[in-house]
């Protein structure tokens, strides 16, 4: 038995619904739970923090290959009973890689969350990854991979990636290529396994009808034989700025009925003060009806049906990105709306009334999507992991409202007049963009 004693602190109170409190177990497993007593459910989820960026070359995709994996069966479960005893009672499980971290989790009845810990901990803790299963989930993972090749509006964020993040691991497709999933071993992946999902990269997350100690109380006996007293706690990913090595325009020629752009550049770590300011910048241009884009490209013009931008965050860099997908006939008149929108809100900044706009429906959109027990739980479990902190509703809200069109003005200024990328996947060839200006 782990001797260590646990260290508990309240990370909030009231908060749009209950407690949020935070437990570091000896080797430095954490626990943090959001206390939702007007629920009849919980979420429960165990966050890994390693990613498709963790992988050597010759190993990428062995994150989402580890994923499916651990749905295979522990020494006490099969695959079916892993399923079969949540389903029983009506729960649900599922898992998600990305670039930086990976989720396993599990929604239940509040009176079922023994089970839902027990299962989740056991495929994490003790999942046996033989020969067997391996190569079933390389079949089903190539057949992953061919399905998601087959849709040129995701695959497009995967050039764009390319171009902007160069070779960098960032720039890798979270999934793999069939070559790699191809030739990745069991040894390597079982390697991969023991050395990375250690307590100190995880974090446990629980929002719902629960109490915290009884949690951690569960948690702590699924992770017991684990739990080294000496390990401490993991600190976030630094944010020292990543080498990249981005390139003008990448482009694959396919036989689609659209064509589909992504246009953007470099943006900001996830710990950048300016990221508020960002955030109202991109609802602004392109994060609804009434955003800069939209209007524009769709409703003043009809060029697309879809038509939006996105900004993410990683440790040490950040992507800014405008989306489309058009006639090929129709690309060189979207870029060139998209390019000139770019540069006028570079140069000029955005209206008073936009960022007001903008801000108020930032806010909006964050408070409405908390109201259910699995983005509660999303969102403590990734504040944990990815920033060590804790920032409540009220004072998320708070950095919002604080942004003014000056701060918005100042990073739309240095953003968007970055050298451009440009990622393409339709029917058409580079020489199609031979006359488009894509800056430098």
């Amino acid at each position: 038995m782990s001797r260590g004693r646990a260290q508990t602190t309240t990370l909030a109170e009231g908060q749009y619904g209950g407690t949020v409190r935070r437990t570091v177990l000896p080797g430095g497993l954490r626990v943090v739970t959001e206390s939702m007593p007007t629920q009849r459910s919980v979420s429960f989820g165990i966050w890994v923090g390693i990613g498709s960026r963790d992988e050597s070359t010759a190993l990428a995709g062995s994150s989402h290959f580890l994923e499916h994996l651990l749905f295979k069966g522990t020494r006490r479960r099969s695959a079916l009973d892993i399923s079969a005893e949540l389903e029983a009672v009506g729960g649900e499980s599922n898992a998600f890689t990305g670039k930086e971290y990976t989720c396993y989790y599990a929604r239940v009845l509040d009176d079922d969350l023994p089970l839902a810990i027990d299962v989740v901990c056991d495929m994490l803790t003790s999942s046996l990854i033989t020969p067997e299963d391996v190569e079933t989930e390389r079949g089903v993972i190539l057949e992953e991979i061919a399905m998601h090749d087959d849709d040129p509006g995701d695959v497009v964020h995967d050039v764009f990636s390319e171009a902007v993040f160069g070779a960098h691991p960032l720039g890798r497709p979270v999934i793999g290529t069939p070559q790699t999933i191809t030739e990745m071993s069991r040894k390597q992946i079982h390697s991969f396994y023991k050395r990375r999902y250690t307590p100190d990269t995880m974090v446990i997350a629980a929002a719902g009808n629960l109490d915290h100690q009884h949690v951690v109380r569960l948690v702590r006996k699924a992770f017991e034989p684990l739990l080294d007293g000496d390990a401490a706690v993991r600190e976030p990913r630094g944010s020292k700025p990543a080498a990249l090595e981005s390139v003008p325009l990448r482009v694959v020629d396919k036989d689609t009925e659209q064509a589909h752009i992504v246009l953007g550049t470099v943006g900001i770590h996830r710990n950048d003060e300016r990221r508020f300011a960002l955030g109202v910048l991109n609802q602004a241009l392109g994060g609804g009806m009434s955003s800069r884009l939209f209007q524009e490209v769709r409703e003043r013009r009809g060029l697309a049906y879809s038509v939006y931008s996105y900004a993410s965050q990683y440790a040490d860099t950040g992507v800014f990105g405008v989306y489309a997908g058009c006639a090929r006939g129709r690309v060189k008149d979207v870029l060139g709306i998209v390019s000139d929108e770019l540069t006028e809100v570079a140069a000029k900044g955005l209206t008073d009334d936009e960022v007001r706009r903008a801000k108020g429906m930032l806010k909006g959109s964050t408070v409405l999507g908390l109201e259910d027990t699995g983005s509660r739980m999303s969102r403590i479990g990734k504040s944990e992991l990815v920033y060590g902190d804790f920032l409540s509703v009220d004072g998320l809200l708070g950095r919002i409202d604080a942004v003014t069109p000056e701060q918005v003005r100042s990073i739309a200024s240095e953003i968007l007049d970055r050298p451009m990328s440009l990622g393409v996947i339709g029917p058409v060839g580079d020489q199609d963009f031979a006359d488009v200006g894509v800056r430098r």
